[in-house]
């Protein structure tokens, strides 16, 4: 079997066409029964005795998660979700409180970056929102930030950040690079040797909602002082965190570089698929080695009002995404599409006539 009917033969059928894992993806049969059966395990011996005997499979996804992060000996906090694992990092940092990253950040962490006191300074990129690396380098080299922060991949635009570029610079500078990998763990190669990374469950990993990941080299680690030590707090849903746990091992199972390369070539379908539908544009180039696709009403179409049609009347689920998502490079809502490995070129097809349909 190849990796998409794999990956398809693991999970139940679809009610329609599902476009929509960067929002959240679908977990596997085995990763819903291992959460379903450490509940039953809670009800069986209590809560605090199964979160006991399930330690050797957390463990092992903190190890999944070190090598998908590339950082070796990483202290792995489990979070409820990315932005949790943000705050938690920002409001343990002890040093001064100031941040670089690009301006097309995603809100909410801005939003998380001035809850804590920390100032922004924007960092170059081009008319894409790809930063520029040489020109960024000069700008942290002239005026040096206590943390560099990137995305690695947007919320609001299918444009993969140059990470293994950055790295070594942020290394040469001393400065500690911090990757937000919600819409890149499991989907693009983010081993590059940051001091952080943190990601979500629920998107390319196809883990459980509800469930983050905050992974720390241990030299940067130790230099925090959160507010409720220990970082990871006693109360949480295990059976949530076996199911993450679940899927980053299948995704290793699977191979990360086959993922990748699958999730490029469904990122290139959809683009070509989609580039002739009127009304919109597709925003990112057709080899962008990401599986996330952003399409720009050229007219009046909306997309919060486009994604509802797709739901009701062709059973299509995608996101709209508003200014707030990239509050300082979003011109316009876009209508984002993010097929997983499974997809055919037939279903892409199918949507872009139903996307003709409700425009």
């Amino acid at each position: 079997m190849t990796l998409a009917e794999q990956w398809r033969a693991a999970r139940v059928a679809t009610a329609g066409l599902h476009l929509d894992s960067a929002a959240c993806s679908r977990q596997s049969n085995t990763v819903i029964d291992a959460a379903a059966t450490h509940a039953r395990h809670e009800a069986e011996v209590g809560g605090y005795v199964a979160a006991e005997a399930a330690t050797p499979v957390l463990d092992a996804g903190r190890e999944a998660v070190r090598v998908l992060a590339g950082i070796a000996d990483a202290d792995v906090v489990f979070t409820t979700g990315a932005h949790h694992a943000l705050d938690l990092l920002l409001s343990s940092w002890a040093g001064p409180r100031t941040l670089a990253c690009p301006p097309g950040e995603y809100g909410p962490n801005l939003a998380i970056m001035a809850a804590n006191d920390f100032q922004v300074h924007p960092l170059p990129v081009d008319p894409l929102g790809r930063l520029l690396v040489e020109e960024a380098e000069a700008v942290l080299r002239a005026d040096p930030p206590a943390l560099v922060h990137l995305t690695a991949l947007g919320s609001h635009r299918g444009v993969a950040q140059p990470l293994a570029e950055l790295a070594p610079v942020c290394r040469d500078l001393g400065l500690p690079l911090v990757i937000d990998a919600a819409q890149a763990l499991g989907h693009l190669d983010c081993a590059v040797g940051a001091d952080v990374l943190y990601s979500s469950s629920r998107k390319w990993l196809a883990g459980p909602r509800g469930v983050g990941v905050l992974a720390m080299a241990p030299a940067f680690a130790g230099g925090l002082a959160p507010r409720l030590p220990p970082l990871e707090g006693g109360e949480a849903n295990i059976a949530a965190r076996v199911g993450y746990s679940l899927a980053v091992g299948e995704h290793l199972a699977a191979g990360p570089s086959a993922m990748r390369t699958r999730l490029a070539e469904v990122g290139r379908w959809t683009r070509i698929a989609l580039s002739a539908v009127p009304g919109w544009r597709v925003i990112e180039p057709a080899d962008e080695p990401t599986a996330l696709t952003t399409l720009e009403p050229t007219g009046d179409a909306l997309p919060a009002r486009v994604r509802s049609r797709l739901i009701a009347e062709h059973r299509i689920v995608t996101t709209a995404c508003e200014l707030v998502r990239a509050p300082y490079e979003l011109m316009r809502p876009v209508l984002r599409v993010s097929p997983h490995v499974d997809v055919t070129e037939a279903e892409l097809e199918q949507f872009a006539e139903a996307l003709v349909a409700c425009s």
